[in-house]
């Protein structure tokens, strides 16, 4: 069996770093771990060749050869997925398909051959055996959570590493959380499943030895939801792991509460996690209590981020905008309170409802759903009728994001960022060709946004208020740069 297992294209977004890669020579930030996993779970014997469409073309002799095709997207590739569904039609492809785009809207895919949903670990293998049988159904579906200590290793032979700049790998699904918006619940369940410490540790040997020294981002929509396992058995393991390892860092998405664990964010830091994306979402008391954000209640937000700062982690943020207790005041106080913060790398968005949500459920009955969403969370657009008028909540998200990605305040708030921070002592060795490529990448940083950029001037007034106040963070304080020369273009090209 010839098995085309394919990834669709993201388009040019806030997350997909296009314009900063370029620094650095990557086409891609991370690679396609759902579809690498599953490659994993297919049967040894068959033939296997990946095609990610966001730094490889699709070609016919791809489709010559397979005799099935194996589609995974989120809802932010439904363009591009819908676009190889008609490649694959057009070639007469049987297409096998799954991950949160078709779980959530299989139903308007009708020239699909097969649904794989939910999670793999389960309606694959069901999938499998009717395969085997020769009496597939057409779609595979399930509720129940299985247990990932027996999901198997990504198989990183598909890859040309030459391509990403970081690597993906996942601990654990589900979150003990219930935010009214998110639909990480409805996919994954609210007990955190993890995988044991060894399949870790196998998972992250089999990547060095691949030759990879880079970044290793940890999936897990909530990597702390279970505290316990983590301080106790995958932490000290990643400690140990660590030693004597060159270039390796991680990093991963956490909830607030991690600031009110102080042997946790001394634990993780030691294992080399550096930064860290929490859902911060608003300022707002009454709104957080409207998304029943509860974790994020009561609590000086700020003085929870400094501290993780402080503690050595960069913070990245989720932010919303569109909340019913959002008013006309509220642009300008989460323009504000981010400035405050020092969160560099901000996302704010207008509110979604994904399909099954909570959130959707309740706006349903009221009436207040126009259309599927579409899955960007910075594109200026939202699948809900607001309590405010639409059009000064677009205005007023549009100004929040021009104002953000600013030179002006984007520069202050790296300068307010870097003034606190403490930058952990990892003892991250790079080699040679590490050494190298960020060579390069400062000199093109030099001349793309030191000479040709109109923005130069900014760029140069950072570049000598860190080396004269924070020269050890240097090349924090270019990187923080370069993100700001992407932002900058999404907002010009989007948010206008």
């Amino acid at each position: 069996m010839n098995i085309l297992l394919v990834y669709p294209e993201f388009p040019d977004t806030f997350w997909s770093f296009k314009h900063a890669l370029r620094f650095i020579r990557k086409k891609v930030s991370s690679q396609p771990l759902g579809l690498l996993t599953v490659a994993a779970m297919l049967p040894k014997e068959w033939n296997k060749r990946l095609v990610d469409l966001n730094c490889q073309e699709l070609m016919q002799k791809d489709l010559d050869w397979a005799d099935y095709v194996y589609l995974s997207a989120m809802s932010i590739q439904k363009k591009s997925a819908i676009e190889i569904i008609k490649l694959c039609n057009d070639s007469g492809t049987k297409i096998v398909a799954g991950g949160p785009l078709f779980t959530a809207e299989y139903e308007l895919f009708d020239t699909v051959d097969y649904f794989v949903l939910n999670e793999a670990e389960i309606t694959l293998v069901d999938y499998l055996r009717d395969l085997e049988k020769g009496k597939p159904k057409r779609i595979y579906s399930s509720d129940e959570f299985p247990d990932i200590k027996n999901t198997p290793a990504p198989l990183w032979d598909l890859l040309d590493f030459n391509s990403y700049a970081t690597m993906n790998i996942q601990y654990s699904r589900g979150c003990p959380f219930n935010c009214e918006f998110c639909n990480v619940t409805t996919l994954f369940g609210h007990k955190p499943r993890t995988k044991t410490t060894v399949q870790i540790i196998d998972e992250l040997n089999a990547l060095y030895n691949t030759g990879w020294r880079k970044n290793v981002f940890f999936v897990d929509d909530n990597f702390i939801g279970n505290k316990n396992i983590l301080k106790n058995e995958l932490l000290p393991a990643l400690i140990k792991w660590r030693k004597g390892k060159k270039g390796i860092s991680f990093n991963t998405e956490v909830s607030i509460n991690l600031a009110d664990d102080d042997e946790l964010i001394k634990m993780m830091v030691s294992a080399g996690f550096d930064t860290v994306f929490i859902g911060i979402e608003t300022p707002d008391e009454l709104s957080l209590a409207e998304c029943n954000k509860k974790q994020n209640l009561n609590r000086d937000l700020i003085h929870c981020i400094k501290k993780l700062q402080q503690a050595g982690l960069q913070v990245q943020g989720g932010f919303i905008l569109g909340f019913d207790n959002d008013t006309h005041q509220t642009f300008q106080r989460l323009t504000d309170f981010i400035q405050k913060s020092g969160i560099v790398t901000a996302m704010v968005g207008l509110l979604q409802a994904p399909n099954d949500t909570q959130l959707y459920k309740r706006l349903m009955k009221e009436g207040r759903i126009t259309e599927n969403m579409a899955g960007d969370n910075v594109d200026g657009t939202t699948n809900i009728i607001p309590v405010m008028n639409i059009e000064t909540l677009i205005s007023g998200y549009k100004n929040v994001m021009n104002q953000l990605y600013s030179p002006k305040l984007f520069n202050t708030r790296i300068k307010t960022f870097l003034k606190h921070y403490k930058a952990p002592d990892l003892k991250i060795k790079h080699g040679f060709v590490d050494f190298y490529t960020n060579i390069q990448a400062f000199l093109r940083t030099i001349y793309i946004l030191g000479i040709l950029d109109k923005h130069r001037i900014p760029y140069w007034n950072l570049f000598i208020w860190t080396l004269l106040r924070k020269p050890a963070l240097m090349s924090l304080s270019i990187t923080f740069a370069i993100y700001g020369y992407h932002f900058r273009i999404i907002c010009e090209k989007h948010i206008q």
